[in-house]
This record gives C-alpha cells, structure tokens and sequence, in this order.
C-alpha cells in the first residue's frame, strides 16, 4: 500500500481543477452516509513501444452508471463523456501510466439519512500507482486469511453497487487480516460460501479447471474477473463459475484474486495452508493478460483505449 502521488490537476464537475483545490465540504452527505459510488480503473504503458492504453475504460464508466442507478444517484454525464474527461485528465497531468479512480458522491447542502435534496458531485482522479498488494505480490503471491467479518447480503448493499458504504466491511477485514499476519482477506458471505476478497474476486484451479464464485454469491461484477474469463476462454481452459466453501481454497492446485488495484495476484497461503507458487495456469493467464493490457493482443482492442 503506498502513499498517494499528487499530480496537478483532478476533474471535478466538467472542469480540470488544481490538485489542492479540489476539496469538498465536511458536512457532505457523503462523508456521513457513505452515499457514493465509485470506480479503480488503470492505464497501461507498454514498455516496448511506450504507447500508453487505458483499460477497459467504457466498460468501467457504464458499471459506474449502473452503480448510480442503483444507489438512485442522478448523474448528468455520459459514459463518452466521462471517458473523454478520463483521456483529457490523463493527459493534462502527463501521465502515461497510472491508477484512475472517478468517483460519484452527494455532497454539502443537507444533513439526515434523506439525500433527496443533496447535490452531486462527479470527480475523476489519477495518479502512478504500483502495484496494489505489495512488489512481488504478482511473482511471488500472498498470504490471505479467511475473515471472521461476513460479505454483506444482496439484500443489504447490493453487491452489484460499488458503493463506498461496502467498503467498511473490506475495511474491518483488511485490519483483522494485518492483525493476524496476512497480505489480504477472504470474506464468506451470510451462507458460509466463499465470495471475494476486501477488493477483489476470487479463483482458484483445481485438477486444471479454473473456477469462480457466481455473482449470487454475493460478488462484485468484477471487469478483470470478466477479462480472465474471456482470457481462459481463449487459451481453452476450462472455466466455470461454481459456489465454493473454504476447504475448496486449502485443497485447490492454484489461487489468485483479480482487480483493477490488484491485477492478477496468486495466492501463496489460505489460513496457513500453503498453496505454493503461481502455478502453470495462473501464470499462462497472467503473461497473456499483460500482454492485452499492453496492446499486444489484436484480438482485445476493442478493450483499450489508447491515449495517442
């Protein structure tokens, strides 16, 4: 985890805004309520011909938008809108790689659960942004512990909002799994299944067949789970989304969590259980996703775009 890296300017309500002035009052709905949604998206740069390519930038801005409805939060922009104020940002902070992270919230204007009458504000913000879980974290893998906190329902913060209110329960479990020694956490749902990590989903490879949890079990429609999939797919593993209990992941060949933040990172460790090094499948779709991400792959353009 690092330190955020100030650039110059964040886009905040249709307009590039220096850096320390783009603040927000302490009495916005959001910072009480928790009444935002939000996006982690990453721009690439190929270190072979440095051109630069934003992921799956539509993609992210549309869930961004569905986020917003279900939150009931009315958003004046588009999503071309939204991905040309990415693009201008970008490259007005001459950036050419980088974590961007827009951010849809209620802000100053009323107090009480009601948000009815409060106003909304649209910001997107970039900065470099290493790796998420640590410098060897995609060679070398990382220890993660089961979570004594459970995923919330779909019933109570639907999973399919990428709400800022979801995270204090990825919060808890992130500080329960430091305490304990681990990188990560791995949270069950209310059933007892497994469901993700605190900002990640979740596989694992079991006798050469890639697995998930469904997106009843309680997951975020994850746009990397979406891509490893598709990846999976055209490497011709088998790939499946299938419920999963704990014991599935200390008995499984291979473990990775995927995200915008985390990338494609393996797991070590379930609860102390070793499940080694990335194994071969992990690895063969972790090589092809860099190499999509970079604009190597002709058959994923569509999934790029590029800041030339």
């Amino acid at each position: 985890m690092a330190d955020i890296t100030e650039v110059a300017y964040i886009w905040k309500n249709g307009e590039l805004v220096p850096w320390a002035e783009a603040t927000t009052h302490v009495l916005s709905h959001s910072l009480h309520y928790g009444s935002a949604v939000f996006e982690g998206i990453r721009c690439y740069k190929d270190p072979d011909s440095n051109k630069s390519f934003v992921f799956r930038l539509e993609d992210h801005m549309e869930r961004l938008l569905r986020s917003c409805k279900i939150a009931a939060i009315a958003i004046d922009y588009t999503v071309e809108q939204l991905c040309e104020a990415t693009v201008e940002l970008i490259k007005a902070n001459g950036l050419s790689a980088c974590y961007i992270r827009p951010l849809v919230y209620r802000g100053y204007g009323v107090m009480g659960v009601d948000p009815s009458d409060a106003p909304i504000d649209v910001v997107i913000a970039c900065w470099p942004w290493d790796t998420y879980l640590g410098a060897d974290a995609l060679t070398q893998g990382v220890s993660v512990g089961i979570s004594s906190w459970r995923q919330r329902s779909n019933n109570s913060i639907p999973p399919a909002m990428k709400a800022s209110a979801s995270y204090m329960n990825s919060l808890l479990a992130k500080l329960e799994a430091k305490e304990h020694g681990y990188v990560e956490a791995i949270m069950l749902n209310e059933e007892g299944l497994v469901c993700e990590g605190t900002g990640e989903n979740l596989f694992i490879v079991r006798d050469g067949v890639l697995m998930t949890p469904p997106l009843s079990d309680g997951v975020l429609e994850g746009i990397t789970r979406d891509s490893v999939l598709c990846i999976a797919d055209e490497l011709e593993i088998p790939a499946g989304e299938e419920s999963l209990t704990r014991s599935d992941l200390y008995v499984a060949d291979e473990v990775f969590m995927t995200g915008s933040a985390a990338e494609l990172t393996p797991i070590g460790s379930v609860d102390g259980r070793v499940v080694g090094k990335p194994g071969e499948i992990t690895r063969r779709i972790q090589e092809r996703f860099f190499e999509v991400v970079y604009g190597k792959a002709e058959e994923y353009v569509d999934w790029l775009t590029p800041l030339g």
